[in-house]
């Protein structure tokens, strides 16, 4: 949620989301675009218009689940936490790891 403060002069302005609340609205949100659920967010961090977060989603669940495909998709949410845009930047078998 965004928390509004009064300023010295009587105007408001607008607090940060939380750590935690950025990360649940990054992932709820493009669980609701892709109609899929998240894995995981492995990356957040605050930018000067809100919030970019990457997460983790499995595209092609498959047997074994180490054949599976994944994807990291960037999430970029406003300073309300409302998505802004998302865009896939990586696919890659669910066993594979990062060198």
């Amino acid at each position: 949620m965004m928390a509004t403060t009064d300023s010295k002069d009587g105007k408001s302005s607008r607090e940060r989301l939380d750590v935690p609340t950025a990360m649940r609205r990054a992932a709820g949100q493009l669980a609701q675009m892709l109609q899929c659920e998240p894995s995981s967010v492995s990356a957040l961090k605050a930018t000067d218009d809100g919030w970019s977060a990457d997460v983790e989603v499995v595209e092609l669940e498959k047997v074994p689940d180490t054949a599976s495909v994944m994807a990291t998709y960037r999430v970029s949410l406003d300073l309300e936490g409302q998505l802004v845009g998302y865009e896939r930047i990586r696919r890659y078998a669910k066993g594979q790891i990062d060198r």
